[in-house]
């Protein structure tokens, strides 16, 4: 379960700027999840309520964002969203797809206390 270490990962940006900007509790975190980046949202929520124990993000919400799978189309030229990585462009059906975004997990923001 990679969603361990990934939230643990997150545990340390939250530390880190806890220390910088002096605030004592996370109330909500917001994190974009891109459609082929393969978290399992399940297990990051559960791990999220274990790794953040003890943490000034003990208790926070989690709210996890959908961000669509882009590719650009080879065939036809085209950045497109898909809704599976090995599906065809849905402009012109070609399969040959390069992704150019969907891949991504990033903190987009939080409320503090």
């Amino acid at each position: 379960m990679h969603e361990m270490s990934l939230v643990e990962g997150i545990r340390r940006v939250i530390e880190d700027q806890a220390r910088t900007h002096d605030f004592a509790r996370v109330k909500v975190l917001r994190v974009e999840i891109g459609r082929f980046a393969c978290v399992e949202k399940p297990a990051l929520e559960f791990a999220f309520d274990v790794v953040m124990r003890g943490s000034v993000a003990e208790g926070a919400r989690l709210e996890m964002i959908d961000l669509a799978g882009r590719v650009m189309c080879y065939d036809c030229v085209a950045e497109v969203e898909i809704a599976e990585r090995l599906s065809p462009c849905p402009l012109c059906g070609g399969g040959r797809l390069m992704p150019v975004g969907g891949d991504e997990m990033r903190i987009k923001d939080m409320e503090v206390i």
